[in-house]
């Protein structure tokens, strides 16, 4: 009534939650498949077909640390009553959830968004609940059109004022005033503003509030989608024919891998090697004298995982090269094998690590019938794979805190999966800047489980992809869903095991052709250590060097005549001044008629930035009509046609005429063609 006192209590409440179990210990992480409906005890709100996820919330969601995260559900309940909606997260390890309203767009859809500010492993829900006072002003409106007298509906209204939560200041505000002006007057004007309906929105108490399961995600730094890596094996960066390589040549050599526009340095292992059963030169069984051995026989008198090789210098030489990285905005990536020489000292300490034959033999990694012998695989299930994990784990914790936050996992498919999901958990939780990329060149479903487990990138079958046809499949299975939520890429052109048969012509324009690919189908790419210089000898009938650095030691002239490093170079400078070619999922294929051309168009995250790409597939001199006149650019307010074209390599522009360009590649002299775009 006028004049009376108007109080406003608050609340505690408690709501009710549904929690994706975890069960984090040294045997392994087991969680809870989620299903993506969630009903209250009455069965009122239905939360469906949420997006993000992956297995239905089983596996995280990949995305990048300060982009905005797009979520969306079908949230409805039985009746009429109005709903309301938010997105609630938080990181896995914290307690308080921040909050951000989700909007309804039609058919009972809702998004909402956030941007997650740092790195790390994070847990969303969504949370639904009656709008109350929404429902009442709702009817209210629809009565009050008949022309009825409604006072007990408005003292209903008024009523619920009075038992609001307590929002914010401006909201209790708001409802305070609105309320005294009712009181005062008998109108239901001040309870229908605008105003007093988002105040309650905030305030009013929620009885019927559901949250849905939590669905885990990972915001990564922007490495774990943008790099070009360069691998490379640190005994051979030396100058001396027959010296060991050091830490201190590899530092000497870090100025010209820079000045190609590499942001990744990678080494192959860089531990103590054993002499039982050492490989020799050309893969032989046996090795000769001086044979270094396969950096892959981790493990010696010297020391296994956790140790450098004494004759690359020491852990403190270590530390100097990733100082020297950093200077020049370089990252080590080193490679992580789970295998052991048989000198390793995990045999002598942990022989129960390790699976044997009847006779009492080692059980050896790569050929069980006892023919390659230089290493062996721990033994995953043994009754002590508790402490295996641990150690396991410490290794990758003990090279993060020498300042190596990139791991390539060599042959993870090899060893069990729940091992490496709960290795990347326990890492990533410690460290959120720690990237793996998952080495293995298995088949497409163990690929996408690894990605899925945690993998933050995944090596490809690019590497076997040359036609036209087979590349335009690949990135559309790659970028479509539920791939692109999960799986990033990695294109390396070639890899110390690996000469594809098309580079064993040794012809430039190939190579040419095929970084010029990887770099701008995917925003993450390598290439292995030579490459530059057009290396291509095989062993006759296989896709393997020659003269494998994995068995012995080379000395090269990094400056030869006939190298292709400042192509590298212009092709990387490219990637880092256009971000559209920082990502790889907003990729459209351009039809153009020539087989032999692969033409496509990428867009970056924020659509401020799109690249026509133009390249050859053969060496042939190619005339072509490219056709571009559905492609626009801007921001997704503003989008216009494009109008001309800019060579992202030499700046020449190009006006486009009836929808399109005719273009010609001579792949002899470029086969690509990179060609910003302008409105």
């Amino acid at each position: 009534m006028p004049g009376e006192r108007l109080c406003i209590y608050v609340r505690n409440v408690s709501f009710p939650a549904i929690e994706t179990g975890r069960v984090s210990h040294v045997t392994g992480i087991t969680v809870n498949k989620t299903t993506q409906t969630v009903e209250s005890a009455g069965g009122a709100f239905h939360i469906e077909d949420v997006y993000p996820l992956v297995d239905a919330g089983r596996f995280p969601v990949k995305r990048i640390v300060g982009e905005r995260v797009e979520v969306w559900a079908d949230i409805y309940r039985d009746g009429h009553d109005v709903i309301s909606a938010a997105l609630v997260w938080r990181r896995e390890r914290d307690r308080d959830w921040r909050r951000a309203p989700m909007t309804h767009h039609s058919n009972d859809r809702w998004g909402g968004s956030f941007v997650p500010d740092s790195p790390g492993r994070y847990v969303y829900a969504i949370e639904a609940w009656t709008d109350e006072f929404a429902t009442w002003r709702h009817g209210f409106e629809l009565k009050q059109r008949t022309g009825a007298e409604l006072p007990l509906d408005a003292l209903e209204g008024a009523g619920m004022l009075t038992k609001a939560q307590a929002g914010g200041p401006a909201a209790s505000a708001v409802i305070l005033q609105q309320c005294e002006d009712f009181l005062q007057t008998g109108d239901a004007a001040p309870l229908l503003t605008d105003e007093l309906k988002v105040a309650m929105a905030e305030s009013q108490f929620r009885p019927d509030l559901m949250r849905s399961p939590f669905f885990p995600f990972v915001a990564d730094r922007p490495r774990a989608r943008c790099g070009a890596w360069y691998e490379m094996v640190p005994r051979s960066q030396g100058k001396t024919p027959g010296r060991h390589g050091t830490f201190k040549d590899c530092i000497a050599r870090l100025p010209d891998i820079a000045a190609m526009g590499f942001d990744v340095v990678c080494l192959t292992p860089i531990h103590p090697i054993g002499l039982t059963s050492r490989r020799g030169r050309y893969n032989t069984p046996t090795a000769g004298e001086g044979d270094p051995g396969s950096p892959y026989a981790i493990g010696s008198a010297e020391g296994g995982h956790d140790a450098v090789h004494p004759e690359l210098g020491t852990l403190a030489d270590f530390r100097d090269l990733i100082a020297a990285c950093k200077v020049l905005d370089l990252e080590i990536a080193l490679d992580f094998a789970v295998q052991c020489s048989p000198d390793h000292p995990w045999l002598k300490q942990h022989p129960q690590w390790f699976k044997r034959r009847p006779d009492g033999s080692l059980r050896y990694a790569d050929a069980p019938s006892g023919k390659h012998q230089d290493s062996v695989d721990p033994d995953f299930s043994s009754e002590d794979a508790g402490a295996l994990w641990n150690a396991l784990r410490d290794v990758v914790l003990f090279w993060i805190e020498q300042g190596v936050s990139i791991f390539r996992v060599k042959d993870p498919h090899t060893k069990p999966f729940r091992f490496w999901e709960w290795l990347i958990h326990e890492v990533q939780l410690r460290h959120p800047e720690a990237i793996f990329l998952a080495e293995a060149f298995t088949r497409p479903k163990p690929m996408k489980g690894l990605a899925r487990l945690g993998f933050t990138q995944s090596c490809t079958y690019f590497i076997w992809r040359t036609r036209k046809c087979e590349l335009e499949q690949y990135l559309g299975e790659l970028t479509g869903y539920p791939e692109r939520d999960y799986f990033r890429p990695n294109f390396f052109v070639n890899t110390p095991d690996i000469l594809p048969y098309h580079l064993q012509s040794g012809e430039a324009w190939m190579f040419k052709s095929r970084v010029a690919l990887a770099a701008t189908l995917s925003s993450a790419y390598g290439v292995y250590s030579g490459f530059e210089l057009l290396e291509h000898e095989p062993i006759a009938g296989r896709e393997e060097y020659r003269d494998s650095e994995t068995y012995e030691i080379k000395v090269r002239d990094w400056d030869r005549p006939g190298n292709i490093k400042p192509y590298i170079r212009d092709i990387n400078r490219a990637r880092r001044q256009n971000a559209a070619l920082q990502q790889t999922a907003n990729l459209r294929f351009i039809p153009v008629e020539d087989e032999n051309i692969i033409a496509f168009v990428k867009d970056s995250v924020n659509q401020t930035n799109s690249v026509v790409a133009a390249i050859a597939l053969s060496r042939d001199v190619h005339e072509f009509w490219l056709p571009l006149g559905d492609i626009q650019v801007g921001m997704a307010d503003d989008r216009r046609n494009v109008a001309a074209l800019e060579n992202a390599i030499t700046g020449e522009r190009y006006p486009l005429e009836w929808g399109g360009i005719r273009l010609r590649i001579n792949p002899m002299n470029d086969p690509a063609l990179l060609l910003r775009c302008l409105a």
